[in-house]
């Protein structure tokens, strides 16, 4: 049953086959499987020279130690870890009577790792875990829209949708972090008796397990397996001005020019969708872009930036379609007619898969923006989660019930990333709705997706950056303000986008967006014109009032750009998040285990944001062993402390800590 091969502990039983070996420090690599052969993929992993694991073989067990973690399995093949202190952390759930001297033989049959066959040879996957203390907290897992930074207790579905990032790593209060090593759609649930992942397709079980002693021990040791994102270049530590959408050339520059005449610090501003003749042509649209050289040139010349937005989508009347689908560059349809997306044109979608249709869009987009000085690229999906992935052939499909696919935004942005390097050019920016584990190496920075213009919406966005963070995703960001709605003369909604923009100014990346109210008319009769823009969301479309806070803090993000750049080192060699939870800064202390409203931005400065309409007051813990001092009012507190921190619409309560 046992054997020992090249550094693996390898368990067989019946048809199926169980191998464990190290995979990185302190990691154990965990994959089974009832086909004949282990499937080689790593996915999200790469490869790594673990040492030498201790892998002891006795009658009854055998054991596989690499550091500070071990893996038991039973004679008859279930698997438990345990940490350097011989303190149990993970143990299968079966119930069953195969190994009746088990203290949980059961008569129920439940299998720890299920394996139900589905068509097209692939398996439909269960792995049942025990929830060993009550007392666990379970962080990470990607980007969900709710209010719960804790998942213990959560049914989390393992699928991309607009808003929603699934990046299947979770770190766990006892002291491990474990990444479902599985690309396919499925489900995790954190229950209180019983926690689970689900694959609704796959071939094997795989995943990754590590242990520490603090948070930041574990998060660096799964960014040395999975990657760190490049450096951020200079231009992504400011401030970026986009909005729903700009629909000329002139339009935009007179945008520009403003911000300079107000001597704004402004760092990027951004072209939105739909400044193409049709998707697919990945080019400006000559009629109300006439001289994107010229516009170049000038924001460059301004100190700007430019940002422009790249849908994967070909309208089948554009002009790369019928070369792209002679040569296979498009994702296939299950059956019937070949649209994956009808939105201003019948269109399908990219396989980004496909290193060749990579190749294909880097050579377009390279001609038509990267030679004219552009460096940053919007790269949305177009809704990536109606896809299906054919594992034998390497390719996407369209219109399966299936739903697989999860490589595919992390394939996206791999495209414009290798065309970057081939260019000698590496300091890339990918702004994506989605990703997965390992799509940081790839300059993948998140935005929250079209998300809702209110509270709770902005309640909602703090705990998914501060997951993302946890999940290996340090560049992360949302629309300032909420993407839907919003108008700038509404009083509320300027309360809302004051708080928005103050918290804003403390992420990873300050990028106001946004699809405001009223609509603006059509400008146009050809090409993008019939997509028509939002109101106006500069920053000085909201009043005078509004305007000088946010002059206040885009100055205060301007005087934060070495320590942001400071931060984003971090992240590059590391694989620190720049936004982090109170436990990740604290691990000992235990209350910060249970805060969710407030956070650290690196290592120094904690931010609570105002997370509620017509607050006068919030509550602020100050975590113990060090002083902190309130940036507003210069009062230094001892830590240790709960305090009441009375609130103007003019700021938001930020400590240093000392």
């Amino acid at each position: 049953m046992f054997r020992i091969e090249d550094n693996k502990l390898i368990f067989h039983y019946d048809a199926e086959e169980l191998w464990v070996e190290p995979w990185g420090d302190n990691a154990l690599r965990i994959r089974a499987t009832k086909n004949h052969t282990m499937p080689i993929e790593n996915w999200s992993l790469m490869e790594t020279d673990s040492g030498k694991a201790q892998i002891v073989l006795e009658e009854e067990y055998g054991t596989i130690t690499n550091g500070k973690i071990k893996a038991v399995i039973s004679r008859l093949g279930k698997l438990m870890i345990y940490n350097q202190d011989n303190v149990l952390l993970l143990e299968e759930y079966s119930r069953n009577r195969r190994d009746i001297l088990d203290p949980k033989c059961s008569a129920l049959e439940v299998e720890a790792r299920e394996f139900k066959p589905i068509i097209g040879g692939d398996y439909r996957l269960t792995w049942r875990l025990e929830s060993v203390s009550s007392d666990e907290k379970i962080f990470g897992m990607g980007q969900y829209q709710q209010p719960y930074l804790d998942l213990k207790g959560m049914d989390i579905e393992l699928a991309h949708r607009n808003s929603q990032a699934s990046v299947p790593f979770a770190l766990s209060s006892l002291g491990y972090g474990i990444l479902w090593n599985n690309p396919s759609v499925g489900r995790a649930v954190f229950g209180k008796n019983i926690m689970s992942y689900e694959a609704y397709s796959t071939r094997a079980l795989d995943c990754w397990i590590v242990v520490g002693y603090t948070p930041a021990e574990i998060e660096h040791a799964y960014a040395k397996v999975t990657g760190t994102v490049p450096m951020m270049p200079e231009y992504g530590l400011g401030f970026w001005q986009c909005k729903l959408r700009y629909q000329t050339q002139e339009e935009l520059l007179e945008v520009a020019r403003e911000y300079k005449r107000r001597g704004l610090p402004i760092d990027v501003i951004v072209v939105d969708f739909f400044h193409w003749p049709k998707q697919g042509d990945w080019k400006f649209d000559p009629v109300y872009w006439p001289d994107p050289d010229a516009m170049v040139k000038e924001l460059k010349q301004m100190g700007i930036e430019l940002m422009v937005s790249i849908w994967p989508t070909v309208d089948k009347t554009g002009e790369n379609y019928e070369e792209m689908l002679e040569k296979g560059y498009l994702v296939r349809t299950e059956r019937g007619f070949r649209v994956g997306l009808d939105f201003q044109g019948a269109t399908i979608h990219l396989d980004a898969t496909n290193p060749e249709a990579r190749d294909y869009i880097w050579d377009k987009v390279k001609k038509n923006y990267y030679d004219k000085g552009i460096r940053i690229f919007w790269l949305d999906e177009a809704e990536p989660e109606y896809s299906v992935y054919d594992f034998d052939n390497y390719r996407y499909y369209l219109g399966s019930n299936l739903r697989i696919g999860n490589l595919y935004p992390r394939e996206y942005a791999k495209a414009f990333y290798e065309g970057m390097q081939k260019e000698g050019q590496v300091k890339i920016v990918n702004l994506v709705r989605c990703a997965w584990a390992g799509s940081q190496r790839f300059g993948a920075l998140v935005w929250s997706g079209d998300i809702a213009s209110s509270f709770e919406s902005m309640q909602n966005q703090l705990v998914a950056g501060l997951n993302m963070g946890i999940a290996g995703i340090p560049w992360w960001t949302t629309d300032i303000g909420g993407f839907h709605g919003g108008d700038p003369n509404d009083e509320k909604f300027r309360e809302l986008f004051v708080r928005w923009f103050q918290w804003g100014t403390f992420c990873p990346v300050m990028r106001l967006h946004g699809d405001r109210e009223p609509r603006q008319p059509q400008y146009g009769t050809s090409g993008g014109a019939s997509c028509c823009s939002g109101a106006d969301n500069e920053v000085w479309s909201y009043g005078e009032k509004v305007y000088d806070i946010c002059v206040k803090y885009m100055n205060i993000r301007e005087q934060l750009r070495d320590y942001t750049r400071k931060l984003m080192k971090e992240a590059h060699e590391i694989g620190s998040p720049i936004m982090r939870t109170m436990f990740y800064q604290f691990p000992d202390d235990e209350k910060c285990w249970d805060l969710s409203d407030q956070y650290m931005y690196g290592d120094s400065y904690l931010v609570a944001p105002v997370l509620y309409e017509g607050v006068k007051e919030r509550e602020v813990y100050l975590p113990k062993g060090c002083k902190w001092r309130d940036l507003e009012s210069n009062t230094v507190y001892q830590g240790g402390n709960t305090i009441q921190v009375a609130l103007t619409l003019e700021s938001m309560p930020v400590f240093e800590r000392l």
